[in-house]
């Protein structure tokens, strides 16, 4: 049996919360977290345009295409019904004409392009409006915004489930699905304000991004947190006062979530991006204006933002005036094991045998008990929940 002494789970009666916080003055949209994302859980069929980890540009449209419009979330304690993002919406999983230009003796008349399948699907993508932004020369500006399930606290895609396949775990607060019970009604893609749920037209069943629960029960942080190069993903556990994750939303109040008003209860928050200063029209400096908006960084993370960028420059100030800063200490991460607490462990230390065990994750917020099928081991076969049938696949090269 797999050795899970690393494991890290909540015992108690109260709900444990795993949380993630991102800096954006880090990110620079290499993609590595969409990619490691995408190579671990989202090459079976009907996935092929499933991108649950997805970095976009802001300003920007996003994925699906114009989500932040597309509604949701909580009114008046209730599930709010929104647009069901569509195959369209999301675009992505194109078809090449590789036969044409590599074998059809066409190289030298035509191109590599999307064949265009005729339903709209070959005019949007995960990243389609990259580095596109907002502003204009010489005052242009945009930052990356890597999103994922939010594994919300008052998550409602489970209330608007009607089928009760969907449940966030009583030990670590995680969002899943229970696929052999999922019916494909897709309410809960209506009800996600975020809209980072996908549907899987092959099986007829909804997917999420996981967390990555069978690596972290092994000890092992989530892919595209592990493998982001720029060490920019912290992963731990909200309630901890001593991690960083809990001092940097609720001590030092720097790292936000994702439009807040949409009442879920989001546990995927923002450091938000500082920026240069607007030029004037002789392109001297505006020292009073920086490049990127107050108002539309507000509009992302609410009126709470203007304290945490007050925070980040005082804290600048006092490092580069010769003091120091735990909080800044904190964002640099001179340790990439600093950013994952307890969830450090090298994969490649594990026993794979046999690769693929039953998992017992516990109650459920309901007080309900489940069993699930799953690899614990970051390369094993994944599942959603019981019965997905997949088989082991070969795990992405672990980045430090």
């Amino acid at each position: 049996m797999t050795d899970r002494t690393t494991a890290v789970t909540n015992q108690s009666d109260e709900p444990g919360q795993l949380a993630m916080v991102f800096d954006l003055n880090k990110c620079m949209g290499c993609q590595t977290c969409s990619v490691a994302c995408k190579v671990l859980w989202t090459q079976e069929e009907g996935e092929d345009h499933q991108w649950w980890m997805s970095v976009n540009t802001q300003p920007g449209l996003g994925t699906p295409k114009g989500w932040e419009e597309m509604g949701g979330g909580w009114v008046d304690g209730e599930p709010a019904p929104g647009h069901q993002p569509t195959r369209a919406d999301f675009g992505g999983g194109w078809k090449f004409n590789h036969q044409e230009v590599m074998f059809g003796g066409r190289g030298r008349d035509t191109h590599l392009h999307p064949v265009d399948t005729g339903d709209g699907t070959t005019r949007w993508g995960m990243n389609w409006d990259e580095d596109q932004g907002g502003g204009t020369y010489p005052n242009a500006y945009y930052f990356y915004l890597p999103r994922l399930c939010n594994h919300c606290t008052h998550p409602v895609c489970v209330s608007a489930c009607p089928s009760g396949a969907m449940y966030k775990r009583h030990e670590d607060g995680i969002v899943l699905r229970d696929e052999t019970v999922c019916q494909g009604a897709r309410f809960c893609m209506e009800a996600c304000p975020y809209k980072k749920i996908s549907f899987n037209y092959v099986r007829a069943v909804a997917q999420h991004c996981i967390m990555c629960f069978p690596r972290l029960e092994a000890g092992v942080a989530p892919a595209c947190a592990r493998q982001c190069p720029g060490r920019l993903v912290f992963v731990g556990d909200a309630g901890d006062p001593a991690g960083p994750v809990h001092r940097l939303v609720h001590e030092w109040k720097v790292a936000l979530p994702l439009h807040e008003e949409f009442g879920t209860g989001p546990n995927i928050f923002y450091v938000p991006p500082l920026s240069p200063y607007r030029l004037h029209d002789d392109f001297s400096i505006d020292e009073d204006t920086p490049r990127i908006p107050p108002e539309y960084l507000e509009s992302l993370f609410g009126p709470r933002v203007h304290a945490a960028l007050d925070t980040l420059r005082e804290e600048m100030e006092r490092v580069r005036a010769g003091g120091t800063s735990e909080m800044l200490d904190t964002l640099i991460v001179y340790r990439w094991q600093d950013l994952f607490g307890q969830y450090t462990t090298d994969p490649s230390t594990l026993d794979r045998t046999p690769e693929r065990v039953a998992v017992e994750f516990g109650r459920t917020a309901t007080g309900r008990s489940r069993v699930e099928t799953a690899s614990p081991l970051p390369g094993g076969g994944p599942t959603t929940g019981p019965g997905h049938g997949r088989e082991p696949r070969p795990r992405p090269p672990e980045g430090e």
